[in-house]
């Protein structure tokens, strides 16, 4: 399994990465989107994680962004900032989305549930 992390607070994407791998679980991450679609392009992602507020491009821009390119990567929405759009845009398709912080174990538990649907 390999999953794309994606938030522009470097300590908290870079700390859920680690403990993903602690967890065997392969976990690539970025601040940015583009560098996010970069990785995207060499690497076969299961599914992404991403932050839904960040600058430049958001969560849900890069979602829609990697849905078109990749159509069976599956997602889970980040956000410490939401709102009621936001969570119902983001959710539209069923996606998850989970308010930070986060525990690494409802973190894991998301992760299988999506990449059984």
């Amino acid at each position: 399994m390999k999953i794309l992390l994606v938030d522009d607070e470097q300590e908290l994407v870079s700390t859920i990465a680690e403990r993903l791998e602690i967890r065997g679980i392969e976990a690539h991450w970025f601040t940015n989107a583009s560098k996010a679609l970069q990785s995207a392009e060499s690497v076969s992602y299961d599914i992404a994680v991403l932050d839904v507020k960040m600058p430049v491009v958001s969560g849900l821009e890069l979602r829609d962004l990697l849905h078109k390119r990749y159509p069976d990567m599956k997602f889970i929405f980040l956000t410490g900032h939401g709102s009621e759009e936001d969570y119902r845009l983001g959710t539209v398709d069923g996606t998850c989305y989970l308010v930070k912080p986060i525990s690494i174990e409802i973190l894991m538990t998301k992760i299988k549930e999506c990449l059984s649907k």
